[in-house]
């Protein structure tokens, strides 16, 4: 082992440096969301550093190839990780909540909290080159089996901290292990330190156990109304207890979109946009059978087999922690025989499904973050096939009527349009019309069967349309063009 101490290190340091890529989107996710423009930034930002770590460490290694200061970088590396969590609160928190502009806070961000991490873990590689070309003068082969112990290093990194780290362990202790290691790599790698190069290392130790606790102190006090924060294989999930004048609601969090809560004492659904998927018994007086694509804390199923007693529901969703979250923070009985549940993509389920429904509920949708696989006339198309005749899809959508942030709703309208035989859109709020807020759309195949016994039920919900308003776009979303999603 001692043979191949340097191979190992420039490894385990690839599978880090991408590892850090990967949590970094988990870290900023529940501030500025996971948007391409978030993940652009990062990857970006981290390539710009590893890039100006390359080269200088390529010249601090012509100067002096102790190999004592590559151990000293590594563990100037591990300080700057134990950083990261307590950066998470006082920085990340910070500029997310006074930048309005999404691009600028992400790279911001990414810069403040990662830029030095990344840059600091580049310089390895150059180090570890220089030092074995003392010991052979193959230059090539020596740089491009570094080179290649890197870059599988990093492949490793990624598939071990997505598949096995992130959904078992979670950002927080990926960290803390993060900066254990590079401390233990620091101190394997070091040969014949002197008193004063102990006493750094120990100073060093010491620095990032502080960093790490005060992290954590900080981050508890600052979020007291978080309950649970864990992470599964998609998402970085938020728990928390919100209080209001009128109630206190248990909420679920993924990246900045609070995606379900439920009032405490009564354990009612909150979000008054689920109130109008209801209304598929006023267009359908014959539905018997609904498919809800995103389960998330699966308020509105709860409230469907509470209100429907003679119909199903069949809930596609992909993460099985959020089913988890449901059913032992939310109360969802999962053994109820009127709730089956699909751990499977939407897309792919509409795809690829069998099964056929009175009414196809999509609330997949995180803001202007759509995941836009489930916005195309494809997916519609395939979302019509599995209806029943008079049966309709309803969405929610994040989209103003009107003005800059009209341009979801008008692309959806053209593209339900294009797919469906009567469409109807419904806005939830009476607020201006140039702001963002729940627009429901209703797209329905044939013809309405509508109860007219329902019409009183339902007279509020149905004199918030708006169909009329809002001006569809020329060109409808297709696979190939989705310009709906960030």
């Amino acid at each position: 082992m001692k043979k191949y101490k340097l191979e190992t290190t420039v490894f385990l340091n690839g599978a880090i440096g991408m590892g850090l890529e990967v949590v970094a989107a988990r870290i900023l996710s529940p501030y500025v969301g996971s948007s391409n423009i978030v993940w652009t930034s990062i990857i970006g930002i981290i390539l710009a550093c590893m890039s100006l770590g390359y080269w200088l460490g390529g010249k601090l290694a012509d100067k002096n190839t102790d190999i004592n200061i590559m151990s000293r970088m590594l563990l100037i590396g591990a300080v700057f990780t134990s950083l990261i969590l307590l950066l998470e609160t006082i920085v990340v928190k910070h500029l997310a909540g006074i930048i309005d502009n999404l691009t600028i806070a992400a790279i911001l961000c990414a810069i403040i909290v990662f830029s030095i991490p990344s840059f600091i873990l580049a310089t390895i590689s150059p180090y570890a080159v220089k030092i074995k070309s003392k010991e052979n003068n193959e230059i090539g082969s020596i740089s491009g089996r570094i080179s290649s112990l890197s870059t599988i290093g990093s492949i490793f990194g990624t598939f071990f901290m997505g598949f096995v780290l992130i959904p078992n362990f979670g950002v927080s202790n990926i960290i803390i292990g993060i900066t254990l290691l590079l401390t233990i790599m620091s101190f394997a790698i070091a040969e014949k330190l002197n008193k004063q190069q102990i006493i750094f290392m120990i100073i060093m130790v010491f620095i990032m156990i502080a960093f790490i606790a005060i992290g954590k102190y900080v981050f508890k006090k600052a979020n007291p109304d978080i309950l649970l924060d864990t992470d599964s294989e998609y998402s970085r999930i938020w728990v928390k207890e919100i209080a209001t004048k009128s109630a206190t609601y248990k909420t679920l969090q993924v990246d900045t979109g609070l995606e379900s809560y439920i009032d405490n004492e009564t354990k009612q659904m909150g979000a008054k946009y689920l109130n109008y998927y209801d209304l598929f018994e006023y267009f359908n007086k014959e539905a018997k059978s609904t498919l809800l694509i995103g389960g998330a804390a699966y308020t509105y199923p709860m409230h469907y087999l509470d209100t429907y007693s003679d119909k199903t529901i069949d809930v596609v969703e992909i993460d099985n922690k959020m089913t988890q979250i449901a059913k032992e923070e939310f109360g969802l009985d999962t053994e109820n025989e009127r709730l089956k549940i699909y751990e499977q993509d939407g897309r792919s389920f509409l795809n690829y499904s069998n099964n056929k429904y009175d009414t196809i509920l999509i609330d997949a949708f995180k803001g202007l973050n759509a995941p836009f696989e489930l916005t195309t006339y494809e997916a519609l198309s395939h979302a019509k096939d599995r209806l029943n005749e008079n049966g309709m899809v309803i969405t929610n959508i994040i989209s103003a009527e009107e003005g800059e942030n009209a341009k979801f709703i008008q692309y959806e309208y053209a593209t339900y349009k294009a797919v469906f035989d009567d469409v109807k859109i419904f806005k939830v709020s009476d607020i201006n019309s140039t702001e963002t807020q729940n627009l429901i759309i209703v797209g329905i195949k044939g013809n309405s069967n509508i109860d007219e016994n329902k019409y009183e039920k339902y007279k509020k919900l149905l004199d918030m349309e708006i169909t009329e308003k809002i001006t569809p776009k020329n060109q409808v979303v297709t696979d190939d063009f989705a310009p709906i999603g960030n």
